[in-house]
């Protein structure tokens, strides 16, 4: 299958990554990208909030600012009350409000099962886009938020999650990656993304393959969220967990002390996670302190980029 292209094409279908990037002029370019969800809580101002802010990372993991946003909408009109898509759409408005970006438009379908989301568009400087691919051996890798949303996200479907852990959880996933990716501006990245359906495994694995680089994952400095741990050992595990170590498990090799808990936990299918952000090492420390400064206080250390060819150890 051939792909119209262009020369102004930066970033395209031929190199998978966060959004497609359009060079206008010698001083700008277009980041697009869009995203949309059934719903994964049940309060529906919580929902838009949470799509909203999952739709704007990908211009964020790019290094850009998001300026504009088009709503995308399909709602079963027979079975559900449309004061529930007002609330919707509120929380999707105040997370663009939120994060300066201007609502011009969208379009909406009635369909049996209710989805949200963004289409969005940011600008960005041709010269400083972010990549995946672009990682370097001696770079630090910074993850921003916790992992386990997945889990949570699994056992409050089961009825299981404690109001305080919804409450929390529901909290990380609608926090925009803004004040991260600004931080994040005034440093020599090297490459980054953001964590989001196919793991920090999954996400690893796009960043190492084709890069020639391997990484090496420091299992106890992962952010975790607390109870997600807890939900993991009694099983409750999403499926996308287990489709997700299927596809990437041969880049992957684990230390004796790495437990299958905390390994489903790396494979977890996030909504709206953190940035991952590849810095060189003399830099690491002080984006690191940066970002706990300015109310950001899971980011850590996670691991390195070795010279390993285009495979993950963590131990």
């Amino acid at each position: 299958m051939v792909f119209p292209t262009n020369a102004n094409v930066l970033v395209g279908l031929d190199r998978a990554d966060d959004a497609g990037v359009y060079k206008v002029s010698d001083d700008l370019a277009l980041i697009q990208t869009v995203d949309f969800f059934t719903p994964i809580v049940d309060d529906p101002y919580a929902f838009g909030q949470i799509a909203a802010a999952n739709a704007l990372s990908d211009i964020y993991a790019m290094g850009g600012v998001p300026k504009t946003a088009m709503n995308l909408v399909a709602f079963p009109l027979k079975t559900m009350d449309i004061s529930v898509l007002r609330q919707i759409i509120q929380g999707g408005l105040d997370k663009m409000t939120e994060a300066g970006v201007v609502l011009i438009g969208g379009h909406s379908i009635e369909d049996s099962e209710l989805k949200y989301g963004l289409s969005v568009t940011g600008f960005i400087h041709p010269g400083k886009v972010l990549t995946q691919k672009t990682i370097r051996p001696g770079d630090r890798l910074i993850l921003t938020k916790p992992l386990g949303t997945g889990i949570i996200n699994t056992a409050i479907k089961g009825g299981l999650a404690t109001s305080s852990v919804i409450e929390t959880t529901i909290r990380l996933m609608a926090t925009l990656n803004r004040r991260a990716a600004e931080i994040m501006s005034d440093f020599a990245v090297s490459a980054c993304t953001d964590i989001t359906g196919f793991g920090l495994i999954g996400h690893l694995a796009e960043m190492v393959a084709g890069s020639g680089f391997g990484m090496t994952i420091f299992a106890s400095k992962l952010p975790v969220i607390l109870e997600a741990r807890e939900y993991a050992a009694l099983g409750l595990v999403p499926a996308g967990t287990y489709k997700n170590r299927e596809f990437r498990e041969k880049m992957v090799t684990f230390g004796p002390h790495v437990d299958r808990v905390l390994q489903d936990i790396s494979f977890d299918p996030q909504t709206s996670g953190g940035l991952l952000i590849s810095i060189p090492g003399p830099q690491s420390d002080a984006l690191l302190a940066g970002l706990k400064e300015n109310g950001i206080p899971h980011a850590a250390i996670i691991g390195e980029v070795t010279e390993a060819p285009e495979h993950i150890t963590m131990r």
